[in-house]
């Protein structure tokens, strides 16, 4: 399916992407002492309905991917998950994979490193049937966490220098996915520091929304718009559609870049917004 195609349907399952550091075994996380409306497991429990159906992680972002089947097994049984496998695909065994994710009800992608999963998944048929499914199946749910949310959209970050300055060439773009349109997703974005390299982003794509998502917070996605925001921490999104002034066109390598009227919106919990729109609105 060619992406004109894609764009003319509206996808029947959703996206769940957190920013890292959701609540799971092991993790200790810094709002569950402070925030009064903090849920254990709050966002993993959004995987499933029916707790016996599937779930496939894929661990292939991942250096260490038995300690992360070690966490995640011990976190789904915590939860009451009893029907889950891991992955761990690096072009081997692809029909075999291609075939359990076709019988699956969520596919989970780990932290690790964006750009890995987007070389060993974009193009394969694993990933053809993962689009199938988003598409066309209604309880169907791809999630991923940090790198396993950066590796969704059509375009990601996969490298730079997290300096405080805003340089020219010192941000790598590369392509995604492809699940989600016109965004760019970061994550651990508070904590990490990473407004100026997703603000850099944006500005050198203005078509896109800049989502940066917080530890222990995510967006569950229908419609491939339409969001809703969950878990303790905040999601900023920027948007440069009505940018002003700006040298990001001019701009030489090694020099600092500026932009004038970027759009942010702070989104917590039970917050929803349009990532086509912009639209927002407030928890009732």
């Amino acid at each position: 399916m060619d992406t004109k195609e894609k764009d003319r349907v509206v996808p029947k399952g959703k996206l769940l992407i957190i920013g890292g550091k959701e609540d799971r075994n092991g993790t200790d996380v810094e709002m569950k002492h402070r925030n009064k409306e903090f849920i254990p497991h709050e966002i993993l429990k959004l995987l499933l309905k029916n707790k016996t159906d599937r779930i496939e992680v894929i661990t292939t972002a991942s250096s260490e991917p038995e300690s992360m089947r070690e966490t995640y097994t011990k976190t789904f049984k915590e939860i009451g998950y009893s029907n889950f496998g891991f992955i761990h695909f690096t072009g081997k065994n692809e029909d075999d994979y291609v075939e359990r994710i076709r019988k699956s009800r969520v596919v989970f992608f780990t932290g690790g490193d964006q750009k890995k999963i987007c070389d060993e998944i974009r193009n394969t048929e694993i990933c053809d049937v993962l689009m199938e499914k988003y598409l066309s199946e209604k309880d169907f749910i791809i999630a991923g966490t940090s790198a396993g949310a950066m590796c969704m959209p059509e375009i990601i970050i996969f490298e730079d220098e997290e300096d405080e300055a805003i340089l020219d060439n010192d941000i790598r773009i590369s392509a995604g996915l492809g699940f989600l349109s016109e965004c760019i997703v970061d994550t651990h974005f508070v904590h990490r520091g990473r407004f100026g390299r997703l603000a850099h982003a944006v500005m050198l794509h203005r078509e896109c929304f800049g989502i940066g998502l917080g530890e222990d917070t995510a967006l569950l996605i229908e419609e491939g718009k339409k969001a809703i925001c969950k878990g303790s921490g905040m999601v900023i999104a920027i948007s440069a559609k009505e940018i002003g002034k700006t040298n990001i066109e001019t701009v030489e390598d090694g020099h600092p870049v500026y932009g004038e009227n970027l759009k942010v919106h702070i989104i917590t919990d039970g917050c929803c917004i349009n990532l086509e729109s912009g639209e927002f609105h407030a928890p009732e």
